[in-house]
């Protein structure tokens, strides 16, 4: 039996998806000795052990006492009960004969049941640790901490064009042959965890990072937990051994996941049903935009004067890279079909949207400015191109299309060729009857009505709103 079949075992036995911290931090300790480790430890197990989905000592606090220390965390893995989980903080990584050595003291001197792995090596210093299957491994995917930034978000030369992180997701669900490895994705990282849901839809995924270094339940529930409600632990640590009634606390944290999964489940049925033969990533994508509120509903006035029930502000992608990111992969499948020599993105909401493009593609990109400069080469268009080159004009939003034509005609003036517009969501009010009017073609990742439907399906907006949105779009406002 692998080892996350046990673990789904007594996360359905229990209903807890909670996995508490065994972090002997030595402020918390009454002197500093591993006597006094064990002693905070066993209290904590005692306290929270039929709440525990699994345990999850940290390494490191034991062998800063040295062998006294290891000694110390072999007495503690020994004290949880028969059947619950236990996994070591140790995030260890070496080559491979290294590695073996590292899991026989793991598994066996320690008698972990899983262990957190660093996967920088690769795959020979993963592989002694998933011989066997009813021991674990979690690899670190998207860590917690501010710094995750510096490594797992570079972009890789590769024909996906993915992050680290996002390459480590696709490993791990490559590498998990006998049902005994997951990740590890921080909750304060909710777009990676979403998008490392996308890509590894079936792993259990270890997500620290709630309580002291803020992550967000509900977000991290939202994006983290599959279909069936379930593949996601929740560590907590210093949120527990800190409070002045752990177990309380504990059933606190326990009763609010639950909570949180309930209404999750009930707001989508088939969460993995996507609207209109769509992919992981649109769904993905789709959801996400309403997470960070690029769009919203309620009584918004427009340009025009009218009020609108909703309103699309995807200029907020600049503050979620990992959404903006998804949104520019997005593009990519409709710019491959079309032949071009540049892009041209619109001042201002598509500028960072173009600059993602082009980053991930390689594509050269300019952009017309919407006020020219009085100064220094009073340019109209910024960026390198020569007359006669064909453009794609790349833009966030459709809506009647008339700054799509202000633009077409700045790039046409200078000479550059124009024939496609590609947007991310085509609001379906004339944009691409008038851009076809003119010989141009629009093109949209989704149109706003493909949109509405895969959140009236999956639950995520009120029926009320939709329905107010459809009747808005009968009377196409002016852009």
């Amino acid at each position: 039996m692998g080892f996350f079949t046990r673990l789904e075992s007594r996360v359905r036995q229990i209903n807890s998806l909670l996995c508490v911290g065994l972090d002997p931090h030595p402020s918390e300790l009454p002197e500093q000795s591993a006597r006094a480790a064990v002693e905070f430890c066993l209290r904590l197990v005692e306290a929270t052990a039929d709440l525990a989905a699994a345990f999850k000592p940290n390494a490191a606090f034991f062998e800063a006492f040295g062998p006294q220390g290891f000694a110390a965390l072999a007495q503690v893995i020994a004290a949880v009960p028969e059947g619950v989980p236990v996994i070591l903080d140790a995030k260890r990584g070496d080559i491979a004969s290294t590695a073996e050595a590292y899991a026989r003291g793991v598994f066996q001197a320690l008698g972990a049941d899983a262990v957190t792995l660093n996967p920088y090596l690769g795959y020979d210093s993963i592989q002694p640790f998933l011989q066997d299957a009813e021991r674990g491994v979690f690899l670190l995917c998207k860590t917690s901490n501010p710094g995750a930034t510096d490594l797992q978000d570079i972009l890789l030369a590769s024909p996906r064009g993915e992050r680290v992180y996002e390459a480590v997701a696709r490993l791990g669900k490559a590498w998990n042959q006998k049902d005994n490895l997951g990740l590890v994705v921080g909750a304060t990282h909710p777009e990676a965890l979403r998008r490392v849901r996308s890509l590894a839809e079936d792993l259990w995924i270890l997500a620290p990072g709630i309580g002291a270094q803020g992550g967000d339940l509900r977000q991290a529930l939202q994006a983290g937990l599959r279909s069936d409600s379930l593949g996601l632990l929740v560590p907590v640590s210093r949120g527990i051994s800190q409070s002045a009634n752990p177990r309380h606390t504990a059933l606190e944290i326990m009763d609010a996941v639950n909570e949180q999964r309930a209404a999750i489940g009930d707001l989508r049925p088939a969460i993995g049903a996507p609207s209109s033969a769509w992919g992981a990533d649109q769904t993905s994508l789709a959801d996400g935009l309403l997470a960070a509120d690029c769009v919203k509903f309620g009584q918004f006035s427009l340009k025009s004067g009218l009020q609108s029930p909703i309103y699309l502000d995807l200029r907020q992608l600049v503050s979620y890279p990992s959404l903006l990111d998804q949104a520019a992969r997005a593009y990519l499948p409709l710019l491959r079909q079309l032949s071009f020599d540049r892009l041209a993105a619109l001042p201002y909401a598509a500028l960072p949207i173009g600059t993602a493009i082009s980053l991930l593609s390689g594509w050269a990109m300019i952009y017309p400015r919407k006020e020219v400069k009085s100064y220094g080469t009073r340019a109209e268009i910024e960026g390198l191109y020569k007359p006669g080159e064909r453009v794609a004009v790349v833009d966030d939003l459709a809506t009647t299309g008339g700054s799509k034509f202000e633009a077409i005609e700045k790039l046409v003036t200078a000479g550059l060729q124009v024939q496609d517009v590609v947007v991310l969501i085509d609001r379906q009010s004339g944009a691409a009857q008038s851009l076809e009017r003119s010989g141009y073609r629009l093109h949209a990742v989704f149109t706003l009505t493909q949109l509405l439907d895969h959140w009236e399906r999956t639950g995520r907006v009120a029926g009320e709103q939709i329905q107010a949105v459809r009747q808005f779009l009968a009377h196409p406002p002016a852009e």
